[in-house]
This record gives structure tokens, C-alpha cells and sequence, in this order.
């Protein structure tokens, strides 16, 4: 009995060493792949990197990782005066295959969700005299925007307002176009107006292989989801 209860201790002392010797090695690669993720992606934040399964070291042995999770608040995509933040970005990452030093990372699957305020989508029209804000959905289900421009007719200014469809188009670009415009029988009344109120902005920076699935209006902003298969993720 002695001999069979100090098997028993000396088992469980084993499992609870290689337990934490696995989370240690979870929390070092949790680390270093937000790193590596944050520099080769040129994000201005650095993400927050869950790494999902147990036991971890099995599946570094693997090269596959089962799920990983990436967090990050306030991601800068575009370039310049076309730039915007992106905000609540999540992605889920399955069947990711790395290599023994982390330097690269590909998912076979990905799912994410990301947020765009008004504000940013206001900036987004490229217009200072243009505002978008909410405008629910139409009796068809579709996401819908208020834009609100100014336009000059016969010398003077013209506020105007339109209900827009937003919607994905090409995987990374978010599209706004006004429904309709009332003309009000002056001629290039719509022309003038849709030159403000209609816009596409490109989405760029995102890991390559990720792209935009669609977009659902919310009070707050546009709630964005993001799809996409051999995602790399580090480099």
C-alpha cells in the first residue's frame, strides 16, 4: 500500500510540474506571438493573444496550434487622410500551423468581428461638410445609414440628408450609396448630392487571407465580419 501511495504522489506531483511547465511555455508563446504579430502587421497597438487547447506543448509538437484568439483595440487601417480605427477587433484562428521559432503563422480558418464608429465612418467620406450617423435597417433587413452633406445650388448652400445602404464589396472595401435622392426637379440636384453622400473606403492592413464578410448597422456604429481561409498571420 506504501509503495502504491507513493506512485500515486509522485504522479500527481509529475502532472502538476508538467502542467505548469506547459502554461509557462503557453504564456512565453502568447507573448511572443502578439509580438510577432503586432510587428510584421505594423499595428499600433499590440494585440491580446489567447492560445485555446491543453496541452500546449503537444501541439508545438504538432506545428498546430487548435485556436488561437486575438484581441486588439484601436487598429489604425489605411494609409494617411484614408485612414481609419477600427475598433473591437476579435478573431478567432483555427488549425493554426506555425514553425518552432514562431516566425511564421498561417490559419487555416478564421472568423473575426470588428467595429467602426461614426465618427470614423464620417472621416471616412473624405468630406469635412458630410456626416454619417444611424439609420436602421430598411423593411428588407439591409443596414442603412443617414448621410448628411451640403451642396451649392445657384450659389447657395443646401443641406440635404439620405437614407444609404452600407454593404462589403470585394472582400475589403465598405461601401455607402444613398437609396434615393430627391431632385426637387432641379437639374443635377442627384449628381451634386451623390458626390457627397456616396463613398467606398477600402479596409487595408488586415492579415492577408482575411477579408470582410459583411456589415450590420448598430446605434454606435457598423458591426464588420471578417472571414477567410490561409490567413498568415506573421508575415
Amino acid at each position: 500500500m506504501r509503495a502504491i501511495r507513493t506512485i500515486v504522489i509522485v504522479a500527481v506531483v509529475l502532472a502538476g510540474l508538467f502542467v505548469a511547465a506547459d502554461r509557462a511555455a503557453v504564456y512565453f508563446a502568447e507573448n511572443q506571438a502578439a509580438e510577432k504579430i503586432r510587428s510584421s502587421q505594423g499595428l499600433s497597438g499590440t494585440p491580446d493573444v489567447s492560445i485555446k487547447g491543453f496541452p500546449f506543448l503537444t501541439q508545438v509538437a504538432a506545428s498546430e496550434l487548435e485556436q488561437v484568439d486575438v484581441k486588439l483595440d484601436g487598429i489604425t487601417a489605411g494609409t494617411g487622410d484614408r485612414s481609419v480605427k477600427v475598433s473591437g477587433f476579435d478573431a478567432q484562428l483555427h488549425n493554426v500551423r506555425i514553425d518552432s521559432s514562431f516566425s511564421s503563422a498561417v490559419a487555416g480558418r478564421a472568423t473575426g468581428t470588428a467595429h467602426l464608429s461614426y465618427e470614423e465612418l464620417t472621416k471616412a467620406a473624405g468630406d469635412p461638410g458630410v456626416s454619417v450617423a444611424y439609420g436602421g435597417k430598411d423593411g428588407a433587413g439591409r443596414s442603412q445609414v443617414k448621410v448628411t452633406g451640403k451642396v451649392m445650388v445657384m450659389g447657395q448652400p443646401l443641406e440635404r440628408s439620405v437614407v444609404s445602404t452600407v454593404s462589403v464589396v470585394d472582400g475589403n472595401t465598405v461601401r455607402v450609396r444613398a437609396d434615393e435622392v430627391p431632385a426637387q426637379g432641379i437639374p443635377g440636384m442627384e449628381r451634386k448630392v451623390r458626390e457627397k453622400t456616396d463613398f467606398d473606403r477600402q479596409i487595408s492592413g488586415l492579415p492577408k487571407g482575411l477579408k470582410l464578410d459583411k456589415v450590420v448597422t448598430t446605434p454606435t456604429g457598423v458591426d464588420i465580419t471578417l472571414t477567410g481561409t490561409d490567413v498568415n498571420l506573421a508575415g
